[in-house]
């Protein structure tokens, strides 16, 4: 099997993993068991990544980091959102 293949289908499954918790989140209205330090650690880990995969001139690394970002960053502000509705 060729690597890339295995990089596309690991970035498809690592980052895809968001898409529940931020459909729960909307549909719930309730992030607040959500670790925004855990998150923000996050953020950090993945923008190291975005920036190494921008480096490295790979498009899978930075395709699924920056899609990951995004849904992390999303998280966040649907957390922040809920719980000043509150």
């Amino acid at each position: 099997m060729e690597w890339k293949i295995v990089g596309i289908i690991a970035a498809i499954g690592t980052t895809s993993g968001f898409v529940p918790q931020i459909i729960r989140g909307i549909r719930t209205k309730k992030l607040e068991d959500v670790s925004p330090v855990m998150y923000m650690f996050l953020i950090f880990g993945l923008s190291l990544w975005l920036s190494y995969g921008i480096h490295l001139e790979d498009v899978i690394i930075i395709g699924a980091n920056a899609v990951a970002l995004l849904f992390s960053v999303v998280i966040l502000i649907l957390r922040y959102k809920y719980l000043r509705q509150k």
